[in-house]
């Protein structure tokens, strides 16, 4: 009797929830929103500055350096941290009165790496700390580009042993000066490349619609290598900057007539 009841009971929702279903508008209940997005919608609109004529155009002046950059430093050795931290306090300040002589502004002087690192070798199987190094290196800038020379042999010869001269690079200190010409030759570079893709797919180039200044820069210079020993004090280290140049990219978008 009861089980009779009970399925009597659930066919009645179930007719109750299908006739529900079937009548949202019949009741007020609001119809299911739609969630297919209609084909029309889909398309792309592209902006004016997405259509035309792409370029970039480079520009760039070969120039003779005018600033050298000299990593320099000291590094000394041993038992004792102790021990090796002062043999380099004081090779490092006699290397900081050769800099301040030659009129090396502070400003010029920036530490790269200072450490203090255990020294250990293998002996019967073993490590064995045989004593502690100090390195302290400086990245200086040498405005007068003729001294560089003279102020290598200096340092070498105050430092003495514990000299570490890593390497030399030249640049521009003030690449702004030479930014309008690079820019000129920029755009004309983009201008030929723009005329050149339109003659090439048969279309008439027409204006700028759009120009995007890159910074400019100066490529990385390459750092020369040098060693402390053998330098002496006569005849003086030659050291040449050769050139560098100062670069400028624009981006220019220019618009296709009909």
């Amino acid at each position: 009797m009861k089980r009779r009841l009970l399925l009597a009971v659930g066919l009645a929702l179930i007719v109750v929830v299908v006739g529900a279903v079937g009548c949202y508008g019949d009741f007020g209940f609001p119809e299911p929103e739609s969630t297919s997005t209609p084909p029309e919608s889909s398309g792309i609109i592209l902006s004016q500055q997405s259509t035309g004529i792409w370029v970039t155009g480079e520009g760039k002046v070969s120039v003779v350096p005018d600033v050298a950059i000299l990593s320099l430093g000291i590094e000394a050795q041993d038992e004792t941290v102790a021990e090796a931290q002062q043999q380099a306090a004081e090779a490092m300040e006699a290397v900081m009165v050769v800099l301040d002589d030659h009129g090396i502004a502070k400003k010029d002087i920036k530490t790269q790496y200072f450490s203090i690192y255990p020294v250990r070798r293998w002996e019967n199987d073993k490590e064995i700390l045989i004593g502690y190094r100090v390195t302290n290196m400086v990245s200086v800038k040498i405005r007068k580009m003729d001294d560089t020379g003279v102020i290598i042999d200096a340092v070498a010869e105050a430092g003495g042993d514990y000299t570490r001269i890593n390497s030399i690079s030249f640049t521009v200190d003030d690449p702004a000066d030479y930014y309008e010409e690079v820019r000129e030759k920029a755009m004309a570079d983009a201008d030929a490349k723009a005329k050149q893709l339109a003659d090439l797919a048969g279309v008439d180039l027409g204006r700028p619609t759009y120009i995007s200044g890159g910074g400019g820069y100066i490529p990385v210079p390459r750092d020369y290598y040098l060693k402390a020993e053998g330098v002496s004090a006569e005849p003086t280290t030659p050291i040449s900057p050769g050139e560098t140049e100062v670069r400028l990219s624009v981006q220019v978008v220019y618009s296709i007539e009909s």
